[in-house]
């Protein structure tokens, strides 16, 4: 039974989060510096931040800029809560600390290759649907070469959301029975998933963006899994459609 399975890219395929965690510490650290006659803690710095950066992307997407303008913003609010004179020089530094995580080298999850080989060879149809702009997401699809496993099948938005997943559903024409989404964020990948009414396994993380963590009021139609490591979900899958088959019988 072939099965259409729809990829997330970041924190599912390659790493992510980890890299924007230590940019963000270096930032977090160099403020405490800046502010320290005020007693400014390096994890203020950082609630703070994590505060503004999901409040921008709830309504930007995500976008690229928007990351190191939580860096300015966070900056600005500390120097009129605390009366520092901000300077040009101190909002470019920190500009461009933000922007700097984009031009670190990625590198895959454990598995990634075998995992997708092994499914591509039990004849699935491949999908890749991941959120951020075309030029950053581009850059880590073609480092690791995964056109030669979605080739076409390629799907990036600024608006990774409910409508945004079901668009694709529809216009792909997918039969839902048969349609698997793989990700591991509950609020972009998960719960727009199960509101389609296909299949979702949530990949979890060590350690996830606060913006990924949602409840789930959404009854799964289909299979619903939760598993560590890439290597697990082709006899996941294969368990999935054999206990199917043995029901039609």
């Amino acid at each position: 039974m072939k099965q259409t399975i729809l990829f997330d890219l970041d924190d599912t395929l390659v790493h992510c989060n980890k890299y924007f965690y230590r940019v963000i510490d270096r930032f977090a650290n160099l403020m405490a510096e800046w502010f320290r006659d005020h007693g400014l803690t390096a994890q203020a710095v950082r609630d703070k931040q994590t505060e503004i950066d999901i409040a921008g992307v709830h309504v930007l997407g995500f976008k690229s800029e928007h990351f190191p303008q939580s860096f300015i913003e966070t900056y600005r609010y500390f120097s009129t809560l605390y009366g520092h004179t901000s300077s040009a020089a101190e909002e470019d530094t920190l500009w461009k600390l933000g922007l700097s995580v984009y031009e670190l080298e990625t590198e895959p999850y454990p598995f990634m290759e075998e995992t997708l080989d092994r499914l591509a060879s039990a004849g699935h149809e491949l999908h890749l649907y991941t959120g951020g702009e075309p030029l950053i997401q581009r850059r880590k699809i073609e480092r690791f070469s995964l056109e030669r496993y979605f080739g076409s099948r390629i799907y990036i938005r600024r608006h990774k959301n409910v409508e945004a997943l079901e668009n694709i559903v529809r216009a792909g024409g997918f039969d839902r029975a048969r349609t698997w989404m793989i990700g591991n964020s509950i609020r972009t990948d998960i719960v727009p998933a199960l509101t389609a009414g296909i299949h979702a396994i949530h990949m979890k993380a060590e350690t996830e963006w606060l913006y990924n963590i949602v409840g789930i009021d959404v009854q799964p139609k289909g299979a619903f899994l939760s598993l560590h490591r890439l290597s697990e979900i082709p006899p996941a899958i294969e368990n999935h459609i054999r206990q199917t088959e043995e029901e039609v019988v």
